[in-house]
């Protein structure tokens, strides 16, 4: 499903069709049974090219096929292929900003030096970039900024909020308000 995938509130038949699909099961019921001798039976949409139209397996087995569906955790979901592959020979020129690295230079021995790593943005520009908050110069004097402490034990930072006054548990969380996600006309 598509982040951007939504429907108004007198859409009821897109809200049906919408909670359909975020319903579905994994795998369909219609195609799967058991035997008698206590094993899986999977019947295939299309037949396989050698003719095959049933899987059959022990329960172990079907559980073994069916958790290598289950993506691993903070694991990308969209995978590319052909021309887009992140090793395909041809990407550098139709992606772009790869057309750069794909030039590299070579070591003395005329051997292709591996592409640099991009460097990560720090937190600071992320921060000006995503907040416009820039934390690098003074409000006041317009002076730069430097890092003087990182503070990671929490009994010491609820010691600082405590002292300067300032809450030191996190604001409740306002509930999710529906007419966000609702155009108007």
């Amino acid at each position: 499903m598509h982040a951007e995938t939504w429907c108004g509130p007198h859409q009821r038949e897109k809200l049906k069709r919408l909670c359909r699909y975020i319903t579905r099961p994994a795998l369909g019921h219609k195609g799967l049974r058991r035997t008698p001798a206590d094993e899986v039976v999977l019947q295939l949409k299309t037949p396989y090219r050698d003719g095959t139209t049933h899987l059959v397996m022990t329960p172990l087995e079907f559980l073994q096929r069916v958790a290598a569906l289950v993506p691993r955790p903070r694991l990308h979901l969209i995978r590319f292929h052909g021309m887009l592959a992140p090793n395909a020979a041809l990407r550098a020129q139709i992606v772009p900003g790869e057309a750069d690295q794909a030039t590299n230079t070579a070591n003395e021995d005329g051997e292709a030096l591996p592409p640099a790593p991009r460097a990560r943005m720090s937190w600071a520009q992320l921060l000006k970039r995503v907040f416009a908050i820039d934390i690098t110069t003074c409000p006041q004097c317009g002076g730069p900024l430097s890092i003087l402490a990182a503070i990671k034990e929490p009994s010491v930072i609820l010691k600082i909020l405590t002292h300067l006054g300032l809450p030191t548990r996190a604001p409740p969380r306002a509930p999710a308000r529906f007419d966000a996600f609702v155009q108007t006309a």
